[in-house]
């Protein structure tokens, strides 16, 4: 049993040993606990089992080209999909094919998932500056994206400017800092719905 699904499982049953410090649960709530319960370990079978298989297919598409494929938590990161020029936001020739498997990969096998595509600098510069030109390499990726058939719902921009927590080659700049000038690219499984934008640091 996977740690997800033993904290909904423990979470559930703590809410019913709470209740039951008051008043006896009936059986009917008990087994209503016990269905939902059992249907949320089902949806989390199912966002691995996606998550999974997204990978599997990132690594295969993505063995030609310079990028790093990990998961964890529920999502696929696939690092370093496209490289900018200094003080740039324009897409590279070179990039784009890359970009394009991928978003052909998604809307054929997993049209439901949701894309953060979280933009990046390097050091130079002041960190509001590096905040707005993060954005529009970000939003340059995404809007390549949806023009190669990703919905436009589906697919959100953040960036995180010159943070060195996600920094490749931390302080580096101009050539040196090529590897940091980048926007990477972040499946979820839970979709669209619901779903929140992560944080870009401050």
């Amino acid at each position: 049993m996977n740690i997800t699904r033993m904290a909904v499982l423990t979470a559930g049953f703590m809410a019913l040993g709470l209740a039951g410090c008051t008043q006896y649960v009936k059986k009917a709530d008990f087994e209503q606990l016990q269905q939902t319960v059992q249907e949320q370990g089902n949806t989390l079978k199912t966002q691995q089992s996606e998550i999974d298989s997204i990978k599997q297919e990132m690594q295969s598409q993505f063995s030609k080209y310079d990028a790093a494929i990990t998961a964890m938590q529920g999502r696929v990161n696939v690092d370093t999909v496209a490289h900018f020029a200094f003080n740039s936001a324009d897409l590279n020739d070179q990039d784009k094919p890359a970009l394009e498997d991928f978003a052909k990969t998604i809307s054929k096998y997993h049209p439901n998932v949701l894309i953060t595509v979280e933009g990046f600098t390097d050091s130079a510069g002041s960190r509001s500056f590096n905040r707005k030109l993060g954005m529009k390499r970000a939003d340059a990726v995404r809007d390549f994206l949806v023009s190669n058939g990703l919905n436009a719902d589906q697919v959100r921009a953040v960036s995180y400017g010159k943070d060195t927590n996600r920094q490749v080659v931390k302080g580096a700049t101009h050539a040196e800092g090529a590897d940091n000038r980048r926007v990477s690219l972040t499946v979820d499984s839970t979709g669209s719905a619901g779903s929140t934008a992560p944080s870009a640091a401050s």
